[in-house]
């Protein structure tokens, strides 16, 4: 290949600090796995070819890569060997190498755009993304002369007068991809850690007469993470991250900092999001939408001008349709609401749909399992179902039948019908007084029998 970009994600960490049977790179962040991040930003790159580094056994990480090969780093040897071990999947490659970790999601595609940029431009055989740390003492400091990078230093290798300096090293590497098997190569483990630094590879290229660069990012962008702590930190960040582009996108938002948001949720200008609302993956919500406070979204479409909330829960696969009303404590799953339908308290509707214009009154809910299947409840347009109502599916409501409150629905209604599903009352006239007088005698002989057990023991 000739100049075209590849990508290798280093992934074979262990995560012991994790202290997790997971994988490390596969701990959530905004709804996805932190590797998905990572492979989101450096695809907006357009790479030719990316390639994950992995450990032995790391099946679900492997999967995670798909479509993308994998290679194995047999031991943990360092950063050096884990990017030696993906030569075999870049042969033939000529065109620059950019290296990236697979537990840094936050690293945004276009600072790894200007690093490569940069490389290109001025013909650098090895270029690093670098920061200016507050505090530097985790990280490998990057040694500039007249503005040309000449080493990194690892921290705990780092002498007196290199530990001063504040301009550190991310991790994030760009190669040429004629001289990386030559950089790779020639990287020892002579080290405190006795490991093989992918960072050595600077020195290297410098020793032979090859230039390497610097390009500044933000510190934020380039936080690892390592423990549980760590991915706090960063969901927090990323967060903010989400939030500022929303806002910036015309969504309104009354408390910022109590919204959290997915990676992927889709939000129009001109919604409205009350405090503490949470979107899970899979979310997208139309122009003029309302949610109140307390709603948890996920899997799931919200149409134009639709009103949800307060503490409603919608669960994948639901769509809910413009101008429909989703009220206080009504759960939604893999159910849709045609356009202009209420469900405005207390409901649960699961595998149901909803017709035009339909009412879905309080305490109804859509009997969908039994115990062994899921059911699916269909209800036409401009039906009304009154308040207490349980639709046992499958069960068909025809377009403007009436389902009288309380009542227990196990055949289909048809069209325009009225449904009587319940036991008819009775009234017995003048018997109140005697009843409570009963009631009232009976818990006074409890109380006393209770008295007596007591004074027994």
């Amino acid at each position: 290949m000739t100049s075209s970009l590849a990508v290798v994600v280093l992934a074979a960490g262990a995560g012991t600090r994790m202290k997790s049977k997971l994988p490390k790179v596969l701990h959530p962040l905004a709804g996805w796995p932190m590797l998905r991040h990572v492979l989101d930003n450096v695809g907006r790159l357009k790479p030719a070819r990316i390639v994950g580094v992995i450990s032995p056994g790391a099946g679900a990480v492997d999967a995670a890569f798909a479509p993308h090969p994998t290679v194995v780093q047999r031991k943990p040897l360092g950063t050096g060997d884990a990017a030696k071990a993906a030569l075999g999947a870049l042969k033939g490659h000529r065109g620059p190498v950019l290296v990236v970790f697979g537990d840094a999601p936050l690293v945004t595609a276009a600072s790894m755009q200007r690093l490569v940029a940069a490389c290109r431009r001025r013909g650098a055989a090895v270029g690093v993304l670098g920061f200016t740390a507050h505090d530097p003492s985790p990280y490998g400091r990057l040694i500039v002369h007249d503005g040309v990078l000449e080493k990194i230093v690892e921290s705990r290798d780092a002498n007196v007068v290199e530990k001063a300096i504040n301009l550190c090293n991310s991790g994030v590497m760009c190669l040429d991809g004629r001289l990386i098997a030559k950089l790779l190569g020639a990287i020892r483990n002579d080290n405190a850690k006795r490991e093989f630094y992918l960072s050595d590879a600077v020195a290297l290229a410098r020793a032979a007469g090859h230039t390497a660069i610097v390009v500044e990012g933000e510190e934020g962008e380039f936080q690892g993470i390592n423990s549980r702590a760590e991915l706090a930190t960063a969901e927090c960040a990323l967060q903010e991250r989400l939030r500022a582009a929303a806002l910036a996108g015309g969504v309104t938002m009354a408390d910022p900092g109590t919204v959290w948001l997915a990676a992927d949720t889709r939000l129009a200008a001109d919604v409205t999001i009350g405090p503490c609302v949470r979107f899970g993956p899979g979310v997208s919500v139309a122009s003029g939408v309302r949610i109140r406070a307390f709603c948890d979204i996920e899997g799931a479409r919200i149409g134009k001008s639709a009103l949800i909330g307060p503490f409603a829960r919608i669960r994948p696969g639901s769509e809910v349709g413009q101008d429909v009303h989703i009220g206080n404590f009504v759960e939604l799953k893999a159910t849709r609401m045609a356009r202009g339908a209420k469900a405005n308290h207390l409901a649960y509707l699961g595998d149901a749909d909803i017709g035009v214009r339909s009412n879905i009154g309080a305490g109804t809910i859509a009997v969908n399992y039994d115990g062994y299947g899921k059911h699916r409840t269909v209800v036409g347009d401009e039906a009304f179902v009154g308040s207490n109502s349980s639709l046992v599916a499958p069960v068909r409501i025809g377009r403007g039948a009436n389902v009288t409150a309380g009542s227990v629905v196990t055949e289909d209604v048809p069209a325009g019908a009225v449904a009587f599903g319940r036991a008819r009352q009775t009234t017995k006239m003048g018997r109140a007084a005697p009843l409570r007088a009963k009631l009232k005698a009976r818990a006074a002989a409890a109380r006393k029998a209770g008295a007596g057990r007591a004074k027994k023991k």
